[in-house]
């Protein structure tokens, strides 16, 4: 009788669509509310409370100034190269690695190394190997390559660099993630065809890859877009490499302004949900329409 009043509890909850395993989510969505909705919810109404003028004043004050507004296009002209090519070079990359061989974990391990060093760290490293006095350019400058050091730092390359190396690893991993998921046997079927290697992976994996490839980028443009040591370290933050994190860090800790801090991070973030909203529309249209609008 005892045990049975469980049991009968269980199915009455189930007949609810409710099973008490769900429970187990709880601690991940406090977690998720604490962090991250809280947050939020916090800076979109703090971005409605500004010093002085009305609710919109903060907004207005970044569009309306040429200096903030621009820290969008140049925070895209980083992020949206560094994550093409991040993803763009982990695809041959990974489709290579995706089988066994000899040395494959030492490959790979070295390929992810940089995601280790973090991006400050990594900033570090550039200004002492591509600085004005670093060992690129003084090798350039000994074989008598070249008469001035090459300025690859404090600059939009320097920055762009920076993203590439701490991005590359974790887009080779995803790819190669996607791509070990996809069924070798397909391709030995066609390869059994006469289909030759081309073929094969414009025909058939590519399109399987679709999906992954357009969440890779998604999360590589959103980790390149927040960029800020490296904008700082290796970058011209107050001219060329100025970011929309940099306005909002500057609008925060040197204005005191925290409305306008909090309207431009918002600002952030509807610029990425913009970019992966379309990125993602773009993959359903393409998935749709090789599936001829079947499924």
């Amino acid at each position: 009788m005892t045990a049975a009043a469980p049991s009968a509890r269980r199915h009455r909850l189930a007949e609810r669509g409710i099973d008490r395993q769900l429970l187990l989510l709880l601690p991940a969505l406090l977690s998720v509310v604490a962090l991250f909705v809280y947050p939020f919810a916090y800076g979109l109404g703090l971005s409605f409370q500004p010093l002085e003028g009305g609710p919109l004043t903060a907004y207005r004050t970044f569009f309306t100034d040429t200096y903030q507004r621009d820290t969008i296009a140049t925070t895209l002209l980083l992020a949206l190269p560094a994550a093409l090519l991040n993803v763009a070079a982990s695809v041959p990359i990974a489709y290579r690695m995706r089988g066994r061989f000899r040395g494959k974990r030492t490959v790979t391990t070295l390929l992810v190394i940089p995601i280790t060093l973090g991006t400050v760290l990594t900033a570090e490293g550039l200004l002492n190997f591509l600085g004005p006095a670093g060992w690129f350019n003084r090798t350039l400058i000994s074989a008598g390559l070249i008469d001035d050091p090459v300025r690859l730092t404090n600059n939009y390359w320097g920055v762009f660099l920076s993203l590439v190396i701490t991005g590359f690893p974790f887009a080779f991993l995803l790819i190669l993630s996607y791509l070990s998921g996809i069924d070798p046997t397909l391709e030995r079927a066609a390869a059994t065809l006469g289909a030759g290697w081309w073929q094969r992976f414009t025909r058939i994996t590519l399109p399987l890859l679709a999906p992954g490839l357009a969440t890779t980028f998604c999360l590589t443009f959103v980790l390149a877009f927040s960029v800020f040591p490296s904008a700082v370290l290796v970058g011209d933050p107050a001219g060329t490499t100025r970011v929309i994190s940099i306005a909002a860090y500057h609008a925060a800790y040197e204005a005191y302004d925290y409305p306008l801090a909090s309207a431009i991070a918002i600002v952030m973030g509807v610029v990425e949900l913009a970019v992966v909203g379309v990125v993602l529309g773009l993959r359903s249209l393409l998935y749709t329409g090789s599936t001829g609008g079947k499924g």
